[in-house]
């Protein structure tokens, strides 16, 4: 029986706010250290896949919405990259957009007119960066080229030979070249090796994976305590020794218990005094998102960023589908164990401590239990069409993801800077 969620009657006015975002996804690009250079936020208004009717009016609403919302609460205060249509950039709709964080996308399908040209001079002389999406080499864009900050170049739909004659001709020219939709390790690598500097997708997710590689014995250690923290009555003795085998998971514990994320009231100095000042339910939240910090030893900090997203937003939403919400915030931070460990999943589930049910989707099978998981994988990716039918196959209410995925965003980033 498929999971079927109501929205409640006393809906929130924030919940009305959110119905009208509609969709706001974001991308990270990342650099070649795997650090995040920005976010580029991803826009739909409405169910249809594409912008139907006045794109203009999607765009001016889209604005609206960035402002209301605030870019800083969307990217991490991070640089934010915005598709613009011609009437944003003429029309200057962009200038209640922050100068210093919003970057300017220009379309593939405008022309590089006088008055679109004139109107980027004036935007990039008043604080603005530029890029030029989707970009093919085009007779009359040099102008455009001239100031732009960044070219993004598609992968999906470019060949080698046509991305090396770009990058040749474009030489004398000082842009950022990003390469779009890398979603495989080879992608990256090849873009690498092109002379592309910024990345965009979810390469960073899908590492090549060794098969039949034995489990570091300390990642054994950190599964044995998962174990120990999901039964119902944990044993504070046992898990407290196990904890305290690892110097530095202990550390990064205490720092998480002491940390805003758990707002606990005086510092607590060892694994039994956090256990009985948090209670079970809070330490089995802390303890995991300790775990996942040292799973992700060594990987980019957005892996990180991504598990705990997926995580907060599966425990905040399991409430509006009667889903156990410690199981569902296992199982979205969890989900990225395998890009953590270069492990495949079905090695790594059979000793997960969850149920079968859980564990099958973890591995993949789609169906009640991963509903929330596979809405917010399509919302990454900017699939609506995916999200649409996951919404209408499992009774969902968009604007109490989005609700939850804003809330979750937010969650992310104070846990990150905490563990």
């Amino acid at each position: 029986m498929e999971a079927h969620c109501e929205r409640p009657a006393d809906a929130a006015p924030e919940q009305e706010l959110a119905m009208g975002l509609r969709y706001l996804a974001r991308q990270p690009i990342l650099d070649l250290h795997g650090k995040v250079h920005g976010y580029e936020l991803l826009f739909r208004n409405g169910p249809q896949t594409m912008f139907s009717g006045d794109g203009n009016l999607a765009t001016r609403t889209m604005i609206d919405n960035t402002v209301l919302f605030g870019l800083g609460r969307l990217t991490g205060n991070l640089p934010a990259f915005i598709n613009c249509t011609e009437e944003a950039l003429t029309g200057r709709l962009v200038s209640a957009l922050p100068a210093g964080m919003a970057i300017l996308e220009i379309l593939e399908t405008l022309e590089p007119t006088p008055a679109l040209v004139s109107a980027c001079q004036h935007l990039k002389a008043a604080g603005f960066r530029l890029a030029l999406d989707d970009f093919t080499w085009k007779p009359g864009f040099e102008p455009l080229i001239e100031i732009a900050d960044y070219i993004k170049v598609d992968f999906a739909i470019s060949d080698e030979w046509e991305r090396r004659k770009l990058l040749k001709r474009l030489r004398g020219f000082t842009v950022a070249l990003i390469a779009e939709k890398v979603e495989t390790q080879e992608e990256y690598q090849r873009a690498r090796d092109e002379g592309f500097t910024l990345m965009q997708g979810y390469f960073f997710c899908r590492p090549v994976l060794l098969t039949n590689h034995k489990v570091p014995s300390n990642r054994l250690l950190h599964i044995e305590i998962l174990r120990l923290v999901q039964n119902e009555s944990m044993d504070i003795n046992e898990l407290a020794g196990l904890v305290k085998r690892d110097p530095s998971l202990t550390y990064r514990l205490l720092r998480l218990i002491n940390s805003p994320v758990c707002a606990m009231r005086q510092e607590v100095q060892s694994v039994h005094a956090a256990l009985i000042a948090v209670g079970e339910d809070a330490f089995r939240r802390m303890a995991t998102l300790a775990i996942t910090s040292e799973l992700n030893a060594g990987q980019t900090i957005e892996l990180l960023r991504t598990a705990f997203v997926r995580g907060r937003f599966c425990e905040l939403a399991a409430v509006f589908c009667g889903l156990n919400h410690s199981e569902q915030y296992l199982l979205g931070l969890l989900s990225l164990l395998p890009a953590m460990l270069r492990i495949p999943m079905s090695e790594l589930s059979p000793m997960l401590p969850l149920r079968d049910e859980i564990r099958r989707a973890l591995e993949g099978e789609n169906g009640r239990e991963r509903a929330l998981l596979s809405w917010l994988e399509s919302h990454e990716k900017g699939d609506w069409l995916a999200c649409d039918a996951i919404v209408e196959r499992h009774g969902l209410n968009t604007g109490d993801l989005l609700l939850s995925y804003e809330e979750a965003l937010q969650w992310a980033e104070d846990a990150l800077h905490s563990a």
